[in-house]
């Protein structure tokens, strides 16, 4: 089952690199209690990704904190190493969380998954974004496969 707008995110762990080094958390305890802004690409240095979708968010993230939006995260389903490389190649910075879904664990309990065996990649999650409040879905855009439309950070500025 997809997870929809009104649903609770799933309670799962990811990790991401920080100062002191690689930390896990809990989806509970990173969205909890704050307006936040989510979203899910296919891979670390692949095209779209690289190109489109990871620069809106650090390019418009101060626009989406004026907002009210207190995190910014990115999950896709590679390791903290390469989720954290990949932030300082595209200067994230502190603008954008690099969140990694190593083992699809959040795509998988949300349904969010995108079969990527054809092109050697496994599986992995689909290209989406959410808005986030308190841990729940607000607003959910997918995008069809091959599509990058509703997902960006223009498009997530014009449903706050």
């Amino acid at each position: 089952m997809t997870i929809k707008v009104g649903d609770k995110l799933p309670s799962v762990t990811l990790k991401y690199m920080n100062k002191d080094g690689m930390q896990t958390a809990t989806t509970d305890d990173l969205f909890k209690g704050k307006k936040a802004v989510l979203f899910g690409l296919p891979g670390a240095f692949t095209p779209t990704c690289s190109a489109k979708h990871l620069p809106g968010f650090v390019t418009h993230a101060d626009d989406l904190k004026k907002r009210g939006v207190e995190v910014i995260a990115c999950l896709s389903v590679n390791d903290a190493f390469v989720m954290d490389a990949w932030g300082k190649a595209q200067n994230a910075g502190e603008k954008v969380m690099m969140l990694a879904d190593g083992n699809a664990d959040f795509a998988k309990a949300t349904g969010l998954t995108m079969d990527g065996t054809g092109y050697g990649m496994g599986l992995r999650t689909s290209r989406w974004a959410m808005v986030l409040e308190d841990g729940k879905v607000r607003t959910l855009n997918v995008e069809a496969p091959g599509a990058f439309e509703v997902s960006s950070a223009e498009a997530v500025m014009k449903t706050l």
